[in-house]
């Protein structure tokens, strides 16, 4: 998958959870540089950084607190 099909993925999610147009292109463009950063940082694969974040996201859009949110890693 390309970097422009991911991003329209991400971002018919974010519209699915009820974000506006507007700000979907930003909000999947963040979910995919955050993930990219996760990659080197954390040193895990990039499908399991996407995977943790869009959890998060999800998560957080059902008003949920995921466990181990906030703890330093």
């Amino acid at each position: 998958m390309n970097t422009e099909e991911e991003l329209e993925q991400i971002e018919a999610l974010f519209q699915r959870l009820g974000a506006e147009s507007g700000q979907t292109t930003v909000m999947a463009r963040q979910i995919v540089k955050r993930a990219d950063q996760w990659v080197e940082d954390r040193g895990i694969s990039r499908v399991e950084a996407m995977k943790q974040l869009l959890e998060l996201v999800v998560s957080g859009r059902s008003g949920e607190t995921p466990p181990g949110f906030g703890e330093s890693e």
